[in-house]
């Protein structure tokens, strides 16, 4: 079906404060919207059936009238016996038809909202996803994505067809018999909602206990088993299976309570049906033995009972469902109300193709107020050349990359590309002109050749095997019986340190960026394979703009500038011979680690 131009923009970030059907609804509308006519046929089709289905009762009076006597009963054209057929079919045929022409609408609906929520927490900053949890975020999402299936279709299927029924239902009792019928229909279903809002409202705070509780227990669980080898090193396993109990031990009593009082819910809800019931059957019986109404008025009646019966009873499941649907949609919708740090800006420029320059001008930054990272930098890195930065943990050396991607913006002073300041340019294109071999390397769950691939997808398989040769990975990979199939497991965890350092190497390689960062980049190496890689990483590095950060000064030794960094500031800079005849800092860790390696030998 043809899409409108005029399309509404799917709301992102838009405020929950509380759950409500109506503003759930008007947040689902715009994904709606898409299919429009689809939207109406459907409303048509279960128009159609309603009516189908109260003219069954009304037929079924005729017929039960014109059989009460046998004269009436040999005079009772058979048109209205095929009536009557065509009118059961039609209830199922426009039932179905609307299952048919809405099926699309539900499925994509869900579909993009929960790619806008994906892409939202891809969106966030660096900081929401260190301190996010997981398994609860996971949790979430799962939950909140098959809610919203089901508040569409208990919505659009079963409220809206069930006031419709009722409706008809009314108006024909209204017509055709007197007030007395609708005044108990009215009371029976006025006390009905009542009752089933009051008690399902109640429950909503048990029920987000539930889901709380629910997360909380998968969180910990998934933390459990990701550091599983840690949990095996401390001989935890007691210990963890105890940690995890205790959240399960919530769930159940949270749990345990909900369906307690669900049963008091629908206890009450039988006892108004029940009661509504009778009255009505009473006067209807009443009715007949006074000789105001006949036979066939006896069983329309009970008919209408039994149609307003069952969808009404539903009504209260359908109300109560839509309650725990906006539950569990509510804590996905405030992971869209999470607000992005890191945003481009409206006019941002997408960085140009070619060489690209790094200027660091008096840049500050903290990651929190109270404790400065980074104080008054200054440095340059000219296209094609190499800098590399060296000193002591917690010196502020990897925050430099996290700043160059642009995770977090500067507190003070600029980084500029060719002199544009990253705050000006679009993330994807800054992004797209780096490339990083991180100092903690994680990998996809799937195969080798996947995980090399990251770096460009659209690349070719000899590219791919041409970046693995230049990682000196090829043999390795080889010598596997999946070879470049191989499955790297959960985080990489089937491979070694240096491995997956080889495996990050290989897609930097394969990125081609005019940028490269090595990021402690042979940290896990040992010294032979590192001797190997350093030579590639130099030939990488050649037309390109690097920085090398690093631990291991004897990896930098060819960096045409480098950097020696203590507590957030420059102590020291020039190239490894003149830092060695200054005799400070760098001399002494230059002194230091080949001592260690003497020793070693």
């Amino acid at each position: 079906m043809r899409r409108s131009t005029a399309l509404p923009k799917p709301p992102v970030g838009q405020p929950l404060p509380e759950s409500h059907v109506w503003l759930t609804l008007r947040t689902l509308f715009p994904y709606l919207w898409r299919y429009r006519f689809r939207v109406v046929a459907a409303l048509s089709c279960l128009v159609a059936a309603k009516l189908a289905n109260v003219g069954v009762p009304l037929l079924f009076k005729q017929m039960i009238d014109g059989l009460s006597t046998p004269q009436q009963a040999l005079a009772m054209p058979a048109l209205l016996l095929a009536l009557y057929g065509c009118l059961r079919f039609s209830t199922s045929l426009f039932t179905e038809l609307r299952e048919i022409l809405f099926a699309r609408v539900t499925q994509r609906a869900v579909r993009q909202v929960s790619l806008e929520v994906f892409r939202h927490l891809h969106a966030l900053s660096l900081r929401f996803h260190l301190e996010r949890q997981t398994g609860g975020v996971s949790r979430d999402i799962e939950r909140g994505s098959r809610s919203i299936s089901s508040l569409i279709s208990y919505t659009l299927y079963s409220i809206l067809p069930t006031l419709v029924e009722i409706g008809l239902v009314i108006g024909i009792l209204f017509v055709n018999y007197d007030v007395g019928f609708v005044i108990i229909t009215l009371i029976s279903l006025t006390a009905y909602i009542l009752y089933t809002i009051k008690l399902s409202n109640w429950r909503i705070d048990i029920r987000r206990a539930v889901n709380e509780t629910d997360s909380a227990a998968n969180t910990r669980a998934i933390d459990s088993l990701i550091n599983y080898e840690t949990v095996k090193y401390f001989n935890n396993e007691a210990w963890e299976a105890r940690r995890y109990d205790e959240q399960l031990l919530h769930w159940e009593n949270a749990a345990t309570r909900s369906q307690t009082t669900l049963a008091v819910l629908n206890l009450g809800q039988q006892a108004i049906i029940a009661l509504g019931v009778t009255a009505m059957m009473w006067r209807a019986a009443a009715g007949v033995v006074d000789g105001r109404m006949s036979i066939g008025d006896l069983v329309l009646v009970n008919a209408f009972l039994i149609q307003l019966y069952i969808p009404l009873n539903f009504l209260g499941v359908v109300y109560r469902e839509i309650r725990q649907a906006l539950t569990d949609i509510e804590r996905m919708f405030n992971l869209l109300k999470e607000n992005r740090e890191i945003a481009d800006a409206p006019d941002a420029l997408a960085l140009p193709p070619g060489p690209l320059r790094i200027e660091f001008a008096h840049v500050d930054f903290s990651y929190d107020p109270e404790r400065a990272i980074l104080k008054d930098l200054n440095f340059t890195i000219a296209p094609g050349q190499t800098l590399a930065v060296v000193g002591h943990s917690g010196a502020g050396k990897s925050t430099l990359s996290r700043l160059l991607y642009r995770f977090y913006d500067v507190s003070s002073g600029a980084i500029r590309l060719n002199g544009h300041d990253l705050r000006q340019l679009t993330q994807s294109s800054l992004r797209a002109a780096i490339g990083i071999v991180p100092q903690d390397t994680v990998l996809f769950n799937d195969t080798i050749f996947y995980n090399i691939n990251y770096g460009r997808p659209d690349a070719s398989r000899e590219e791919v095997l041409a970046a693995a040769k230049a990682a000196q990975l090829h043999d390795f990979i080889e010598s596997l019986p999946q070879k470049y199939e191989s499955r790297v497991g959960e985080r990489g965890l089937k491979l070694s340190g240096g491995e997956k350092q080889r495996v990050a190497i290989a897609r930097a390689l394969l990125k081609d960026p005019p940028i490269m960062i090595f990021d402690e980049a042979t940290s896990a190496l040992d010294s032979a394979t590192e001797r190997a890689i350093q030579t590639q990483m130099e030939q990488a590095a050649l037309g390109r703009t690097a920085l090398i950060i690093a631990h291991r000064l004897s990896t930098v030794m060819n960096a045409d500038e480098i950097l020696v960094m203590a507590e957030g500031r420059i102590i020291e800079r020039g190239k490894h011979a003149e830092l060695l005849e200054q005799g400070g800092a760098y001399a002494r860790m230059w002194n230091l680690q080949q001592l260690e390696a003497a020793e070693q030998i």
